[in-house]
């Protein structure tokens, strides 16, 4: 799934003038703040949007930026766009900019446990998503770890950041008595992760579990039906990718003596 790329249209020309008259040559980090949206489609003689939050969040997790901002990114690097304190944000050149599921993965299969009164009220791939990582523990199958549901669609205030929004947390504890938390970011449908996301959840586990170990992890919908489970981990500034699963949940009669043979071989190597 590839992130749609922006057309010539309100949101491309504002972002793209507030970058230009920021960026210097060479530079990794191009700070503006919510109010240039505004100022900047007055000087461009178009209509201000309304939501002009909208204009910040399409380029995070929807739309590519323009390439006259993409060509300018330093070698190697791509840009994202940070919060950096109540409506203030920057562009940053990261090397991780989005999260795309590996093709060459042979995916686990997991006896579905869903009830099927839920999959027929799920209002949206997002709570479908959330619902089944829930009903078939795949946190606990993916981390290793004993896990339970905190608390869904945790909005919360982060110093020098401002508002973010995680779409569920879970809290677990291992075999040593060790204690974690793990934001999770659930996609589905076209939507795409973002580094961002994950930036964020890694504050709110600094600022709100400070104590626990803190394990960030994205779900997503694969366009076969499966699910895939990433999980992050972060050096100073720089995100990477430390693990990712594929898993397909089936009916129970569907996972054969030699998938679990295969599994086996696979858990001692």
């Amino acid at each position: 799934m590839k992130r749609r790329k922006p057309v010539g249209n309100r949101y491309g020309r504002i972002i793209e003038k507030i970058f230009l008259e920021r960026y210097k040559p060479g530079a990794e980090k191009v700070p503006f703040e919510r109010g240039d949206i505004e100022l900047t489609a007055r000087k461009l003689k178009i209509n201000v949007p309304k939501n002009l939050g909208d204009v910040i969040s399409s380029f995070r997790f929807r739309v590519d930026l323009p390439e006259s901002i993409t060509s300018r990114a330093p070698k190697g690097l791509s840009w994202i766009i940070r919060l950096v304190g109540r409506s203030k944000y920057a562009f940053v050149a990261n090397s991780l900019t989005t999260i795309v599921p590996r093709g060459d993965l042979v995916a686990t299969k997991i006896p579905d446990a869903t009830p099927s009164i839920i999959e027929r009220y799920a209002l949206s791939d997002e709570q479908a998503l959330l619902a089944k990582l829930r009903y078939n523990r795949l946190v606990d199958i993916f981390t290793g770890v004993t896990c339970y549901s905190l608390q869904n669609h945790l909005r919360t205030a982060i110093p020098e950041i401002g508002q973010v929004e995680t779409d569920e947390i879970y809290i677990g504890i291992d075999r040593r008595g060790a204690h974690y938390v793990f934001p999770i970011q659930a996609k589905g449908g076209n939507d795409k992760q973002s580094v961002v996301q994950i930036e964020q959840d890694f504050a709110i586990c600094r600022t709100k579990f400070p104590h626990l170990i803190c394990r960030p992890i994205a779900a997503q919908f694969l366009r076969d039906g499966g699910i895939v489970l990433f999980e992050f981990e972060q050096e100073d500034e720089k995100i990477g990718i430390s693990a990712e699963r594929h898993y397909r949940l089936v009916p129970q009669d569907s996972v054969s003596v030699q998938d679990l043979n295969s599994y086996r071989a696979r858990s001692a190597n």
